[in-house]
């Protein structure tokens, strides 16, 4: 095999070895169990407020299976009341999730050789707690071109978490769809879900450029609450990306010449 070409996919009924049984597949779903409270919490929240933002039950449904993005679906549910532009709403959008560019990044060792439709489809499965979980799982075992099995290991991983994350997910977002009517605002669930992403953001603060860049994009988006159309998120994109570029060229500046 050339020394750059892609690495062949497993045959089976899945693209990695082991398939369904593979011990690490069962590893992502005991990982993933684990922040499901908090991660539920946040889909209730997600599917009541569609209901009560003013999509019917059916509509609300589809997005909720079609969209499979609680943060994205909570930033375009005031731009549609609003009677906010397409342009709009598709660019909000798009810059909620303008992060999972960046995790992307991240998984390009696992999905590495796969074909276009089962990337597709992990792109549709990824969510912010499973990037979390399977960077520590290639911290544990690094894809090494002198160990092919990790690369199987990191997929099964992946699948456990994923499938797991959008089972709870779904049926959460399902429930607070069908009784949102039945669900009192008082049950603060919006706190639970907000408690929910803290202790995720915490996961992916790993040095000082990172909690540079998450503190920024919190007093951005405090600091430009009253701009409409929740165009407050945008700004605090705006204001992490570029103190976290700004942050990694610091680090990356080489030293300047010693003491002569």
């Amino acid at each position: 095999m050339p020394p750059h070409a892609a690495p062949p996919v497993a045959t089976g009924s899945l693209p990695w070895a082991g398939g369904w049984r593979h011990p690490a597949l069962r590893a992502g779903i005991r990982d993933m169990v684990t922040p499901q409270l908090g991660i539920a919490a946040w889909a209730l929240v997600t599917g009541v407020a569609m209901v009560k933002g003013g999509l019917g039950v059916p509509l609300a449904l589809l997005m909720s299976l079609t969209v499979f993005a609680g943060s994205a679906q909570l930033a375009a549910l005031p731009l549609l009341a609003a009677g906010a532009p397409l342009g709009v709403l598709w660019a909000t959008a798009l810059c909620v999730n303008l992060r999972f560019v960046i995790f992307s990044a991240g998984w390009r060792p696992i999905f590495l050789g796969l074909p276009l439709r089962l990337r597709l489809l992990a792109a549709y499965l990824a969510g912010d707690v499973n990037y979390v979980l399977c960077m520590q799982q290639l911290e544990r075992r690094p894809i090494r071109p002198e160990d092919p099995a990790a690369r199987d290991e990191a997929r099964a991983y992946f699948a456990g978490t994923a499938l797991t994350n959008y089972l709870f997910w779904q049926g959460a977002s399902i429930t607070g769809i069908l009784l949102a009517d039945r669900i009192p605002s008082e049950w603060g669930l919006g706190f639970a879900g907000t408690l929910a992403l803290f202790g995720l953001l915490m996961g992916l603060v790993r040095d000082w450029a990172t909690g540079l860049a998450a503190g920024a994009a919190g007093l951005a988006a405090v600091a430009a609450h009253a701009l409409p159309f929740r165009l407050n998120i945008v700004t605090a994109i705006f204001a992490a990306v570029a103190l976290g570029l700004l942050a990694e060229r610091l680090v990356s500046r080489p030293a300047g010449p010693g003491p002569q």
